[in-house]
């Protein structure tokens, strides 16, 4: 069946809207906090610098403009009531009665040029204004200074026969007061601020608590916790008690069978080696060996089977708990040589964590000469290299050991002589990193040989 492709048009702007999306991506928030926060902080301030343009452009100019003009007005009529009245005695009672009724100061100054036109400053709504009114009522050339003293205007107008020189205040021609409206919005929208991060960080807080929980969980560590906070998360809460629950009633039960039938077969086990020891010679013998292998084979596929469960975390001291593996190889004749960097406290369990790097340990040494293991502790994770000299794995088998009953029949058997070859050696040891959050990887060694490496969580 042919797709129908979609017409330009509609593909142009998917494209966009796409790589927009990507963008967006790379620089938001990854944290459901910070996520949240952009949710209430940037409506907020949306609203606010809409309100505070609307305020600006409408109220604030609306009412500036509205002063201005007033002013305006009041400086035409001194000028219409000089040219009524030129003569010097009638100018110094305009000037009495404009400081008296308008509150200004005016002064008749001798003709001349004005001064040089003085720079806009950034915010020159009230030059605009009044410069606009003053070209609009009176039309005669202007000089305007608002920013030379702050409380106060200078105008100069070039009259036929003179200069009229008014001051004035700032607040005659200025909505100076809006400021106000704006300190209380920024004010009322920091105090909502902090109480809306205030309680995010409690809403966050019990999900914080359960994504710890299901990490030490995912670790076998000892979980204690109560499910907290919104409806939603209390409900995911409960649902991971539950799974808790069934995970260990499953690994219960599983290991309670295993212990069963181990008993049982461990019975038949020692009837054959009682018949066998009964009957004697040469046959008995190798029939003895055969048993004991059974044996052998049977405690290697309980020990799979069965895990670690049952074993709790506690806290070792890492290195020295090397240094025993490293004396237990040693004893056995093999060259083993450890360091360690980091701090050595690390929470695993003690007898399961020693049974996966005494397999690796003990692998590298059935076909190595030398064996090197190099540790690292940082703030996350425990990092062990275990290094040999030996054949090495094919880069396309590495993966194949892991799994139970694998066993290589070529350059290097990587299970030989781990549980008597049952080729469960590597699957034990990634089974028991699996259950401490980690995992385990091999590649190759700088001696040559194969590298192992043990990372998981501390």
């Amino acid at each position: 069946m042919a797709y129908l492709s979609l017409p330009a048009y509609i593909q142009k702007p998917r494209a966009v809207w796409r790589t927009f999306a990507r963008r967006l991506a790379g620089i938001w928030p990854k944290g459901l906090y910070a996520r949240s926060l952009l949710i209430v902080i940037l409506p907020m301030v949306i609203l606010q610098c809409v309100v505070t343009y609307v305020f600006m452009e409408r109220h604030w100019q609306l009412v500036t403009t509205r002063l201005s003009m007033d002013l305006t007005q009041d400086i035409a009529a001194l000028i219409d009531l000089s040219k009524s009245y030129p003569t010097d005695s009638d100018r110094e009672t305009l000037t009495r009665i404009a400081q008296d009724r308008l509150k200004m100061d005016v002064e008749f100054l001798p003709k001349g040029p004005l001064p040089p036109t003085l720079p806009k400053p950034f915010f020159s709504i009230i030059d605009i204004a009044l410069s606009n009114e003053i070209r609009k009522q009176i039309g005669r050339p202007f000089w305007l200074d608002t920013v030379g003293r702050s409380n106060f205007i200078e105008v100069r107008i070039l009259l036929d026969d003179a200069i009229l020189r008014v001051v004035a205040l700032r607040s005659a021609a200025y909505a100076s007061n809006s400021y106000i409206f704006i300190l209380w919005m920024t004010g009322t929208s920091a105090v909502l601020l902090i109480v809306a991060i205030a309680f995010l960080r409690n809403q966050i807080r019990p999900i914080l608590r359960l994504v710890g929980a299901a990490e030490a969980f995912g670790k076998g560590r000892e979980v204690d916790f109560r499910p907290r906070g919104a409806r939603e998360v209390r409900q995911a809460g409960y649902a991971f008690i539950e799974m808790k629950r069934r995970i260990e009633r499953a690994i219960e039960q599983r290991t309670t069978m295993l212990n069963g039938v181990s008993h049982d077969l461990r019975t038949i086990l020692t009837r054959f080696k009682l018949s066998l020891a009964l009957m004697g010679g040469e046959d008995s013998d190798e029939m003895q060996k055969d048993v004991d292998e059974m044996q052998r084979m049977l405690e290697a596929y309980l020990a799979f089977a069965r895990g670690d469960a049952g074993e709790s975390s506690v806290k070792v001291d890492m290195r020295h708990f090397l240094e025993d593996i490293c004396a237990d190889a040693q004893r056995h004749g093999h060259d083993v040589k450890m360091s360690f960097t980091g701090d050595p406290d690390v929470a695993v369990r003690a007898d399961a964590f020693k049974r996966c790097l005494t397999n690796l340990v003990g692998n590298a040494c059935r076909h190595a000469k030398t064996t090197w293991i190099e540790a690292t502790r940082d703030a996350r994770f425990l990092t062990i290299h275990i290094d040999d000299d030996g054949p090495g794995i094919p880069a396309d088998r590495r993966e194949d050991v892991f799994r139970p009953f694998f066993r290589l029949d070529e350059a290097r058997n990587q299970d030989e002589g781990i549980n008597d070859g049952t080729g469960l050696g590597l699957a034990i040891a990634r089974d028991i990193a699996s259950s401490h959050g980690g995992d385990i990887t091999l590649s190759d060694s700088r001696f040559g040989g194969l590298r192992a490496t043990v990372r998981v969580p501390v």
